[in-house]
């Protein structure tokens, strides 16, 4: 499955590059947009194993004018298999950026527990650059930014980890009439420990019913070298659901 990931993602950042001589990127006006996205999806299964999987996301992006930006992030993932409970994960972030042309100037401050992995409490804050490679007014885009985190990690075996880590993510989002596929790859190793890394991919596709609702399919795969004794280091989700879309 990473190998069919890592296929759309090269697909897509060509049809993006390719298309760019035909769409040129604009810069809003100076006044304040701001989005909303939310998203429920789920999987259920019986017979040899007995699953059922909740997953809901949202996210609101203010922008202000030409060059200033504030995504807010939140996520939450609850699962049971065979009548035990195996996931329950949440994560929020906020990454407010200034941009100028393709340049992207990136902050971040997040916050993780994950009954997956074992952790209790993270927190990271950090900062860097970014750069587009392309991006238009319909949301299509391809950029990649580079991050430099420090993060400290609660674990529910009781140890404490506390690094610094370099964050690269890719993203790419590609868009033709009600179709939409998004994807976003981070990879973020430690400084100090190359062994110690984290590496995740959430890969959407999404069929608009009306301008502001669709229908979601969902691949969610995440890999982390660091866990509690019991738990498990990867885990891969895919799910179906609804999406709601607003702007003002």
């Amino acid at each position: 499955m990473s190998n069919f990931v890592t296929c759309c993602v090269l697909l897509l950042s060509y049809l993006l590059l390719a298309s760019s001589a035909q769409a040129q990127n604009q810069q809003q006006r100076d006044t304040t947009l701001i989005v909303y996205n939310g998203q429920l999806t789920g999987a259920y299964s019986r017979g040899g194993v007995n699953r059922a999987l909740l997953s809901t996301t949202h996210a609101v992006t203010f922008t202000r004018g030409k060059h200033y930006g504030l995504p807010l992030n939140g996520s939450f993932i609850y699962g049971k298999q065979d009548g035990f409970l195996k996931e329950r994960e949440l994560l929020l972030s906020a990454t407010p950026y200034y941009y100028k042309g393709r340049f992207r100037a990136y902050a971040i401050g997040g916050f993780e527990r994950s009954n997956l992995r074992g952790i209790t409490d993270r927190v990271q804050l950090g900062g860097g650059p970014g750069w587009a490679f392309y991006s238009d007014t319909l949301g299509r885009e391809v950029s990649v930014s580079n991050l430099i985190i420090r993060e400290r990690t609660n674990f529910l075996d009781g140890t404490t980890q506390l690094t610094a880590r370099n964050s690269v993510r890719l993203k790419v989002a590609y868009s033709i009439k009600i179709l939409t596929l998004s994807s976003v790859t981070f990879y973020q190793p430690s400084l100090a420990d190359f062994n110690n890394y984290r590496f995740s991919n959430l890969t959407t596709l999404a069929l608009k019913l009306t301008k502001a609702l669709a229908v979601n399919f969902s691949y969610n795969y995440t890999h982390e070298s660091q866990y509690s004794e019991g738990k498990v280091p990867d885990n891969t989700n895919m799910t179906l659901g609804i999406s709601y879309t607003t702007r003002r």
